[in-house]
């Protein structure tokens, strides 16, 4: 089979090239997948680079969400999946490739409603989403919630299920106004703040008279931190998924706020946890798919490249100018 590969193992995305390797057989409890179309992700990119630490169980090929058809399943139970079914799911790695053999515990039947690029551009955002706002986050309806890099997948996705949630207030923090206004008028959230141009977290403090906001969802880390800690409302819920903002907090951050306001801050990742844990968010999206069907929730994707195209993908989404998923199609879809 045709997969994605890294000349010397790690590098810049010109270092990616089509290889080749057999075809993978499903173990007990998986399925092997002919992939019609997988999503890139900015984990890739940190892969890429060699600078990702992997679970044990993760292939060195690139990829951790897909779209296609079930070839064949392995031994055991296989849940309700039959061979010829339409799936899409969340993998610990392999996805830029032909096959992938992935546990059916995180499967899911793809509806005819959903295109395999649109599919292909759930698992890992929607998956990360549900898990920061509600097994890490403890959203309830009616608290408010901050979604940083209001603009990226996962926080598009999180913004959706927030209004669908009845969330008081949804706030989000982007690098333009263009990415604001997308987030307000297209996708529901209350407000928006540029950190390019404005103070954020005085803004936001402003926005919510002074209360703060119940849950933020962060992807910044270090240069934020301070931010979090005084725009978080009593009680408040911060959770971390990313360190694009650095892991080296200035100096003179004023930790206070923490003890003051009985805040949480917690990190978390989800291509490190177990397949028991994963099925939870994996149920979740279940749950929600008839929001897909009928299009309530929407899959945002910004440009879709074919599989040899690589390269072009992964340059695109470390521009950061995207709204939305960037999707790779192999063969016809």
């Amino acid at each position: 089979m045709k997969l994605s590969d890294i000349k010397g193992g790690k590098g810049p995305a010109v270092n990616l090239f089509v290889s080749t390797l057999p075809k993978p057989l499903p173990s007990a409890g998986e399925a092997l997948v002919k992939i019609k179309a997988f999503g890139l992700n900015r984990m890739d990119l940190l892969q890429r680079e060699g600078m990702y630490p992997l679970p044990p169980q993760a292939p060195k090929t690139l990829g951790v969400e897909f779209s296609g058809v079930i070839e064949s399943l392995g031994d055991g139970n296989c849940l309700d999946f039959r061979v010829g079914d339409e799936v899409f799911g969340l993998a610990y790695g392999g996805a830029y490739a032909e096959y992938i053999s992935s546990s059916v515990q995180t499967l899911l039947h793809k509806p005819a409603e959903l295109s395999w690029v649109e599919a292909a551009g759930i698992p890992e955002t929607w998956f990360t989403a549900a898990q920061a706002m509600y097994l890490v986050g403890e959203f309830k309806p009616g608290k408010s919630i901050l979604w940083h890099a209001g603009a990226s997948a996962v926080s598009i996705s999180g913004i959706q299920l927030s209004k669908a949630d009845n969330a008081s207030n949804i706030y989000v923090t982007a690098s333009s106004q263009e990415k604001i206004d997308f987030c307000v008028k297209d996708l529901g959230a209350t407000a928006g703040f540029n950190y390019k141009t404005q103070d954020w977290a005085a803004e936001l403090n402003k926005a919510s008279n002074g209360h703060g906001v119940d849950v933020i969802i962060d992807f910044v880390g270090a240069s934020y931190f301070q931010g979090n800690l005084d725009s978080a409302a009593k009680d408040g819920r911060i959770v971390n998924l990313g360190f694009l903002g650095g892991i080296k907090l200035p100096a003179g951050v004023d930790i206070s706020p923490i003890l003051r306001k009985r805040l949480r801050y917690e990190g978390s990742s989800l291509r490190s946890r177990d397949t028991v844990y994963q099925r939870k968010l994996r149920d979740l999206v279940v749950e929600a798919m008839p929001k897909f069907k009928d299009g309530t929730f929407k899959v945002y994707v910004e440009k879709v490249f074919p599989f040899e195209n690589i390269i072009d993908a992964h340059v695109l989404m470390e521009s950061n100018q995207t709204k939305g998923k960037i999707i790779c199609t192999i063969g016809e879809v």
